[in-house]
């Protein structure tokens, strides 16, 4: 199996050398229309190779009808990320569309609602995220909020509340309502889920917190910046990353790049955190486990490691 493209939508293999026969699977993130149309024009079955998550699908079907209704599609994501690709190349059809990144985005956003500037210095602020045609003045006057699955939870329902209240105050004489539409229902459950298990965890006393995944995922990393916030944490995608001598190679993902650690884990007895992002497979967790508990040279009953994880599933 090899990737046609990066994640960020680079191309590793040429289109022409893709054939009517090869198999070509579309990632849980789904896929650009310009990308299906390449595709289409080959003759490649994708029906039977489609793992397109649901919540992507709902994100998709509910920027359709955000536009049908008249309203602007912002989506929350990272624009090179290959879900808001996805999302964007659809909801640009549908009708007028741009990208936030993050809370600065939208305060921009809300600037140029409420005191109508000049949008030259903003078009190039969101070069390559808007749809063509784009009216930064009047396409922001009505809005719905669709978000990139993996992003933050909370983040998202901020930005929701950041517009909401700049409305309020432009529109005193009109209901919000016709001017930003619910779309909290289209938040990925099991990301929103791990956030606030995580947060959850957060509130006891523990020495650190190590969370698993892949460096690219946006929800894993998501996961290391809630936690980074309140406790010493280390960012690993595997039990390799761990040395017995009580090192850890952890990824950094402000500077983008491994570091290593000494020492990380303390003498004394300690209370760990221990979390994954969405898809990282439970094996992954078991072998850091027992990884550890080598290091602290505590035994742990391999056969009993599923039950633990079952019962803290049902805590």
């Amino acid at each position: 199996i090899s990737f046609i493209m990066d994640t960020n939508g680079n191309q590793l293999i040429e289109w022409t050398e893709i054939k009517k026969h090869d198999i070509v699977i579309i990632p849980a993130f789904g896929t650009s229309l310009e990308t299906l149309k390449i595709l289409e024009e080959k003759e490649i079955e994708t029906k039977k190779f489609d793992t397109t998550c649901p919540f992507v699908s709902k994100v998709w079907n509910r920027s359709r009808e955000i536009a049908r209704k008249g309203y602007t599609i912002v989506i929350h994501g990272k624009a090179k990320h290959e879900e808001t690709r996805s999302t964007f190349s659809r909801a640009k059809k549908y009708g007028p569309s741009i990208i936030v990144e993050n809370i600065e985005d939208v305060k921009l956003l809300c600037d140029i609602l409420k005191n109508k500037k000049n949008t030259h210095l903003f078009k190039d602020k969101f070069k390559d995220k808007y749809s063509p045609n784009f009216n930064f003045i009047k396409d922001l006057d009505k809005i719905g909020v669709v978000n990139q699955t993996t992003m933050l939870a909370s983040e998202t329902q901020q930005i929701i509340n950041l517009f909401t209240e700049e409305f309020k105050k432009i529109h005193t004489d009109s209901p919000i309502s016709n001017h930003i539409i619910n779309t909290r229902d289209t938040l990925c459950y099991a990301t929103n889920e791990n956030q606030e298990s995580t947060l959850k965890l957060l509130k006891y006393k523990v020495d650190l917190a190590i969370i698993v995944g892949g460096y690219n995922s946006s929800n894993t990393t998501h996961l290391a910046e809630l936690a980074s916030k309140k406790v010493k944490t280390y960012f690993i995608n595997s039990e390799q990353k761990i040395s017995l001598d009580n090192s850890i190679t952890h990824y950094d993902y402000i500077q983008k790049k491994e570091i290593k650690s000494v020492n990380f884990l303390p003498t004394k007895k300690c209370k760990i955190i221990l979390t994954s992002g969405a898809s990282c497979p439970d094996v992954v967790l078991e072998n850091i486990m027992l990884k550890l508990s080598e290091i602290k040279k505590e035994i742990i009953d391999k056969n009993n490691i599923i039950n633990r994880f079952e019962s803290t599933y049902k805590q």
